[in-house]
């Protein structure tokens, strides 16, 4: 089964859906939509260097330990052993009913972000200052955890996206100002290698703003790079809370609807957060078209259908 028949499957089944079920579907925290034989499903999910939150599991060394290693292969075994754990874990989880967070398959790693800055408080988490060294080590990454198989394994989410090393104290209200050389060669090559070479399922936006647009909504990073430019044809999630920055800490907007609809129409198609609850009175108010919202729901139906909930 290709990629395009797990589309056709979503297509179908997104059609059956109300307006107020799609938007549900949008949010990571997503019910169940019993008439449809949808079960609930916790988007929520972290395995940055091995199964995070889920009982006992085996640890590895923090992200920017093994690429230290300067061993791509034995960043996939890594990825490997994640994923099985990661499957072993939600099938037993399933066998109680739904699962809740940190119990799913879709996973919000790696990050990817380029460490340049030792105040910045998350460093530990990335595979170091070297843009070529962390696609390549992301890659392999990517490529353990997802698998080759029919169904995808687990769904990898390359993160923060983009230019997210910044202010810590600041992240929710930052505006990065970076060349446009600077853009491409540091801080979006690696998220460029890893969707030309392992496929990603996944990208998270960030919190801060680049060149004054904010990352989950912005219409250069999205619409024109990530699926123009790099070709991604996976799915967008909003870091926890970006949504609500938009309009409340950027103040790019006025109101949780303008963020919602921003965000939507520009691409990020899951909310790691509860302001995508807005979009009903965005689309009443006739400031999203409903094919932004279709558009969303399908991929995040099809990514569900690839991972063989639905089988």
């Amino acid at each position: 089964m290709n990629k395009n028949d797990f589309k056709a499957r979503a297509k179908a089944l997104v059609a059956r859906m109300t307006t107020e079920e799609k938007i549900s579907q949008m949010i990571y925290d997503a019910p169940a939509i019993k008439r449809l034989g949808i079960s609930a499903y916790n988007w929520w999910n972290e395995g940055l260097h091995g199964v995070a939150r889920s009982g006992v599991a085996t640890v590895f060394p923090q992200a920017i330990g093994m690429a230290a290693s300067f061993n791509p292969e034995l960043m996939r075994r890594v990825g490997e052993v994640i994923s099985d754990e990661a499957r072993a874990k939600y099938n037993e989880y399933k066998k109680f009913g739904n699962t809740e967070i940190y119990q799913g398959l879709t996973y919000w790693s790696p990050n990817i972000n380029i460490f340049r800055d030792p105040r910045w408080g998350r460093g530990q988490e990335t595979f170091g200052e070297d843009p070529y060294l962390t696609g390549v080590m992301a890659t392999e990454y990517v490529k353990g955890m997802q698998g080759e198989g029919k169904y995808r394994k687990v769904d990898a989410t390359l993160k923060h996206y983009a230019v997210h090393s910044g202010p810590e104290a600041e992240r929710h209200r930052y505006n990065a100002e970076v060349s446009e050389f600077d853009l491409y060669d540091t801080y979006l090559r690696a998220f460029k290698y890893c969707i030309e070479h392992a496929d990603p399922s996944a990208v998270m936006g960030a919190y801060n703003r680049v060149g004054g647009e904010p990352c989950c909504a912005s219409e250069t990073l999205l619409r024109k790079i990530l699926f123009g430019e790099f070709g991604f044809d996976g799915y967008v999630v909003s870091d926890c809370g970006a949504i609500r920055d938009i309009w409340k800490y950027h103040k790019y907007v006025d109101n949780p609807a303008d963020a919602a609809a921003l965000a939507v129409k520009n691409g990020c198609h899951l909310n790691c957060g509860k302001t995508y609850e807005a979009l009903n009175m965005a689309v009443e108010l006739g400031k999203l078209d409903m094919k932004y919202i279709d558009d969303a729901a399908e991929r995040l139906m099809a990514a569900r259908f690839r991972l063989g909930m639905f089988d």
